[in-house]
């Protein structure tokens, strides 16, 4: 029998048998399809194209799809509504579409038009049973939903919205209630509002680790993180493989050690994120030329068994120790995942030579690293092929063994290496996979995807993804933030393009660099420049440091401040924490060091740290509404609110100081502030009438409540 048939054996036969634990306390059960929100359905005038998988993976189709509003013409493509087109010559809506199935119907949300920055609406307060919504136009139509039920009982009257708790919801731990709105000029933001049986939670004390918009990002690589055990370290040893790119020994063992030493919870982080774990080449691949060297797999990237974990990386039990030792401190792991390609010698490929696309183009060029011209076929290198995941056998193969890590081990999730590079049937038959076998999980998927907005966004689907690394955000603030005649106003208005392509409460990754950047504060400093020509050969050429040190971390600092207190969840690359330098890879993938920091890096640790934990504190910052108060060259100073509670945020981008004044939204006036975080000299204080006053020194940042 082939591996493929015993593959799908060995899954299906867990799939039947998987019962996953579930930290739920509540006493409801959720129907199926209503475990976790649906996203939005967007559509444009005229008829838009759907699949019913995008919004409800547990389904293979509905029984029927409805809806009340007159706008919105529904058109079936199939007999099983897997397939269906909307219709409408409305310039702006915000509706709901209903999807029977056995009798009963859940909701998607459908949002027409754009979203009007300057139409907002804002969490007051809750009270006999219903939240109460003040928005800052006059409120044109409104729709809210209790998971993915569609509450009835809602009222508008001019800027105010209340909406009725479902009493259902008080048999529940968590669910969550969220309201969609639009003005006469446009979409409001939308309000996410978490319950804990059936009431609104207000303290971040009652946040959960599965309650993803709480989650702070540690990325940590095995092989480089910490040395646990020295039973399984192993490296190519070979003249033709420079230690610097052969394994150092880091493994399960050492990550389960710093969980136990209480690493990740001091600094902060809620989530670790962990390189691939499956088995790599015994062998090196690859050639640089300056320096010669041939490279080990230490990364983790080129998978030759999909199912197998690197023995030296560890054991199945020892991964389960960890996974267990993990969420005994209330942290979650999500796994690195490969599927776009394997190494050309790898047992699979040797079996199937046919399962890769073509190396050659028609026209007869290599079809490798062409990352934009040829997305799903290019091959990463000659000795990485890109597997044909179109094909239907291929596609089913590396779902299944994809799935063999959430079957067989508790992983909370996965990041996915090269999503755009795979096609969306891939992501769709994953995720169904994932919701069919196990309705009672939540698991959390971000994938990495460089790119437009709309290609990113096109990802972004409950029968999908849930979210991606969010790299235009990243890249506008370090090149804002490292060059002088860069506007703050250009972070600003990435902000706000990820807030409107990507919901108010995405779970974006805001990230403070990966392992396949150089290290930001070695550009923040001046050692090396924005624009290297190469800069993965300088990190071979010479030992990169951090250069102006003032700055370099003063601006590390302040990147922080971005990532972690506007919309979206904080990603720490390892080292970031107390700012390592280095080039590109594999210089900015040095063993982890966890003593012997400077006076520099403790100062960065302690400050990267603050910041962590006063996101993992403050339900605003976690939950709440976002809106710009005021925004020039240099100055940001913006305003998070959640149920009554707020918090304003201001930066300084620039090398000198700066003093301004916003006018406050009228929820949050005040007439004393007190620092949450802040570098030294910063000071905020309220001036009356609904204004504040903010004092910034250079690359400073303050993080205030009322």
């Amino acid at each position: 029998m082939k591996l493929r048939t015993l593959l799908t054996l060995a899954i299906a036969a867990m799939m039947l048998a998987c019962n996953a634990s579930t930290e739920e306390v509540a006493n409801g059960e959720f129907a199926l399809g209503n475990n976790a929100p649906v996203v939005p359905l967007g559509i444009t005038t005229g008829t838009t194209s759907h699949y019913l998988t995008d919004y409800y993976p547990q389904w293979d189709g509905a029984d029927e799809l409805t809806t009340a509003d007159e706008r919105l013409v529904i058109t079936p493509k199939s007999e099983d509504n897997a397939e269906f087109d909307i219709t409408t010559s409305a310039d702006a809506l915000v509706s709901t579409i209903e999807v029977w199935h056995d009798g009963e119907a859940l909701s998607i949300v459908v949002l027409g038009g754009s979203r009007d920055k300057d139409s907002y609406m804002s969490s007051v307060k809750s009270e006999g049973g219903y939240v109460y919504i003040a928005a800052a136009k006059p409120v044109k139509e409104a729709v809210a939903l209790w998971q993915n039920e569609r509450i009835e009982d809602v009222v508008v009257d001019g800027t105010t919205i209340k909406v009725a708790l479902p009493d259902d919801a008080k048999s529940f731990g968590r669910s969550v209630v969220r309201v969609f709105a639009a003005s006469e000029d446009g979409r409001f933001n939308d309000v996410l509002l978490p319950l804990e049986r059936g009431e609104v939670v207000t303290d971040a004390k009652d946040i959960r680790r599965q309650d993803h918009q709480s989650q702070a990002l540690y990325s940590l690589m095995i092989d480089r993180f910490k040395n646990g055990s020295e039973a399984n370290d192993w490296k190519i040893n070979s003249p033709e493989v420079l230690d610097k790119v052969d394994y150092q020994g880091g493994d399960i063992v050492g990550i389960t050690q710093k969980i136990e030493d209480g690493f990740f919870e001091d600094l902060g982080v809620t989530t670790i994120w962990i390189s691939p774990i499956t088995q790599n080449p015994y062998d090196a691949w690859g050639q640089n030329e300056d320096p010669k060297t041939k490279f080990s797999g230490y990364h983790g990237y080129w998978p030759i068994y999909n199912t197998v974990v690197d023995k030296r990386f560890g054991t199945d039990e020892e991964l389960r120790t960890m996974l267990s030792t993990a969420h005994d401190n209330s942290l979650n792991v999500i796994l690195d995942y490969v599927a776009n390609h394997m190494p050309i010698d790898s047992p699979v490929l040797q079996q199937n030579p046919d399962w890769t696309t073509p190396l050659y183009l028609p026209d007869g060029r290599e079809n490798i690293a062409l990352w934009d011209d040829e997305r799903l076929t290019t091959w990463f290198d000659k000795h990485i092929p890109t597997l044909d995941l179109e094909r239907e056998e291929v596609c089913q193969q590396m779902t299944d063994t994809a799935m063999h890590w959430v079957l067989n081990f508790e992983f909370d999730g996965f990041r996915h290496d090269a999503c755009k590079h795979i096609p969306l049937n891939y992501w769709r038959m994953l995720t169904k996979k994932q919701k069919q076998s196990m309705p009672e999980r939540v698991l959390w998927q971000i994938g990495e995807t460089y790119g437009s907005v709309e290609l990113i966004g096109s990802y972004i689907k409950s029968g999908m993804i849930d979210s991606q690394f969010d790299f235009n955000l990243y890249h506008t603030s370090r090149d804002v933030i490292i060059e002088e005649g860069r506007s703050m106003k250009d972070i600003v208005r990435t902000v706000e393009e990820s807030e409107a392509a990507y919901g108010s409460h995405h779970t974006m990754g805001n990230i403070t660099g990966n392992h396949d950047k150089p290290r930001f504060i070695s550009i923040a400093g001046g050692d090396m420049s924005l624009w290297c020509p190469d800069d993965k050969a300088e990190g071979w050429k010479r030992e990169v440091g951090v250069g102006d040190k003032d700055k370099g971390y003063a601006r590390l600092s302040l990147l922080k401040a971005i990532i972690t207190t506007v919309p979206g969840v904080p990603c720490i690359y390892q080292g970031d924490e107390y700012g390592v330098p280095g080039a590109n890879d594999p210089d900015n993938r040095d063993m982890m060091r966890f003593e012997g920091y400077d006076d520099y890096q403790m100062k960065e640790y302690a400050a990267t740290q603050a910041l962590l934990k006063t996101r993992r504190g403050s339900m605003p910052l976690m939950y709440g509404d976002y809106r710009t108060l005021y925004a020039d060259d240099d100055v940001w100073v913006f305003v998070r609110h959640y149920m009554g509670d707020w918090v304003l945020v201001a930066m300084n981008i620039r090398g000198e100081a700066r003093e301004v004044e916003a006018q406050l939204p009228s929820f949050a006036q005040c007439d004393k502030l007190e620092a949450a975080v802040k570098v030294d000299g910063a000071e905020a204080e309220c001036l009356g009438e609904g204004k504040v006053r903010v004092s910034l020194p250079a690359y400073g940042y303050i993080v205030v409540k009322k």
